[in-house]
């Protein structure tokens, strides 16, 4: 298998939703493919056909040096990352439902979608704290 392509490829299936998100975050085309969950439901799938495709061979999650092991295989390595994307997908667009919902600006939201982008839990936990600031 090539994994390098498949890696470029689940790398760029999310740069439109994150530019949904960061551009025009209320638009209905937003909302039919990020917010309704498709984006992360295909992200999924995908991470389950990984998933069974990785059971077996060495490694594991048991010790460090078991996922160590698991993550030099490239299929692995891909699987942990749709498993990022998704999940940062997942909460970016759940940050910008609670940000319009608690009425939090969206120039205020866009440095935590880009820290939860590439720093996934630093722009959740940025998120967090401006909304507890915003609700006091």
């Amino acid at each position: 298998m090539n994994w390098d392509l498949f890696y470029k490829i689940a790398n760029a299936s999310v740069i439109p939703a994150w530019a949904l998100l960061a551009i025009v975050p209320n638009h209905f085309i937003t909302k039919k493919l990020v917010h309704s969950g498709f984006w992360f439901v295909a992200l999924s799938v995908v991470y389950v056909f990984l998933f069974f495709y990785c059971l077996g061979g060495e490694g594991g999650m048991d010790t460090l040096q078991n996922l160590k092991i698991s993550f030099q295989r490239d299929e692995v390595l891909l699987l942990g990352w749709v498993h990022y994307l998704a999940f940062d997908l997942f909460i970016g667009a759940w940050i910008t439902r609670d940000a319009r919902t608690i009425g939090l600006h969206h120039l205020v939201v866009l440095p935590m979608l880009f820290l939860t982008l590439f720093a996934g839990p630093v722009g959740l936990l940025l998120y967090l704290a401006a909304k507890a600031i915003k609700q006091r």
